[in-house]
């Protein structure tokens, strides 16, 4: 086994070691074979990441194996990585990567990382989110063909609004939709969209479509998690690897595939030759940057009309409009009225 390999990416050199260390136990694709995966791929994976700072899901045993977060560029790294000053949920600076070219991408697999996950903004105008993010997150009880359903009342309300929506597998049991955005609002904004969007397609489809955060009221239905688009919120990355024994990849398709696509065959082994044959479902992506308008209007209508904000995660600080931030089933019952017979 080589201890170490120098690959020329993007005009560096960057170090690999323990090329053949495997990664990916099902078929036994290694560390250089995930590298090799991304180069393959490399206009895809820069058309949707490249700029962005990432957050890094680290796995120096591979998948499967012991895990963490990675939030800053550690002192000692190469001093071409570019980095940005990013906040947490709660808050917290940091220096996370940005994922300026493959070069960048590379490393990051050195560093053992199978999880990326993006800001909805580019390092340069970090003020700005460039898209909304719709997470179909399926509940227990629910299968995916619920989701390929679910997925296409989105598509059809986003169709209504005049917006192209973009559609991704997560690599798991989901659906991701996004929608690139004109440079016109930031991550609250974004977000009290998608809160609209959400009650929205919960009142046309209650049987399979839920905006509800707290899980106790979900039911078997598909939770559209609008707090993806909170402000600090990371996605996984499109066209990036899950850490799964069998390499699975959160992969862009066309919306014709959705009612027949098979997630779990879309891997590193397979998702090259895809690419290579068909092209990319997401080339337009760039070029497309449309308005929230419609939906904003809408959460301001429900404001009016007497809603509050929904919740909001337990890490972030109360927010204005937002509800009691407690389950229902732990509310406070309002006292009885003493008995005056």
């Amino acid at each position: 086994m080589a201890d170490a390999v120098m690959l020329a990416v993007a005009g560096r050199e960057v170090r690999v070691s323990n090329p053949n260390k495997v990664f990916f136990s099902k078929r036994g694709e290694t560390k250089l074979d995930l590298i090799n995966y991304y180069l393959s791929i490399s206009e895809a994976v820069m058309s949707t990441l490249g700029g962005r700072a990432t957050l890094l899901q680290r796995f120096p045993d591979g998948a499967g194996g012991k895990n963490f977060f990675q939030k800053r560029v550690a002192k000692g790294s190469p001093d071409w990585l570019h980095t940005t000053t990013v906040l947490t949920p709660n808050g917290t600076p940091s220096n996370a990567l940005v994922l300026q070219d493959m070069a960048h991408v590379t490393w990051a697999v050195q560093m053992g990382c199978l999880g990326f996950h993006p800001w909805p903004f580019q390092a340069a105008s970090p003020d700005v989110t460039d898209e909304l993010r719709i997470d179909l997150d399926p509940q227990p009880g629910t299968s995916f063909d619920m989701a390929r359903t679910a997925a296409q009342h989105v598509k059809d309300l986003f169709d209504e609004l005049d917006l192209v929506a973009f559609i991704k597998t997560t690599g798991s049991r989901g659906l991701h939709i996004y929608v690139p955005l004109l440079p016109q609002w930031d991550s609250t904004e974004v977000r009290q969209a998608s809160v609209a969007i959400a009650r929205e397609l919960e009142r046309r489809h209650p049987d399979i479509l839920t905006a509800a955060w707290w899980k106790e009221e979900r039911g078997e239905r598909i939770f559209v998690d609008y707090n993806q688009n909170a402000p600090h919120k990371t996605v996984f990355g499109a066209w990036c690897a899950r850490p799964r024994v069998g390499a699975q990849v959160s992969t862009p398709i066309h919306w014709g595939e959705v009612d027949t696509v098979d997630p779990n065959s879309l891997s590193i082994a397979t998702v090259p030759d895809r690419v290579a044959n068909e092209g990319d479902p997401w080339a337009g992506y760039l070029g497309n940057p449309q308005s929230i308008e419609v939906p904003l209007s809408w959460f301001w209508r429900d404001i009016d009309d007497g809603l509050m904000d929904a919740p909001w995660p337990p890490v972030y600080p109360k927010m204005p409009l937002e509800p009691p931030r407690v389950a229902p089933s732990r509310a406070a019952s309002p006292a009885e009225p003493p008995d005056t017979a």
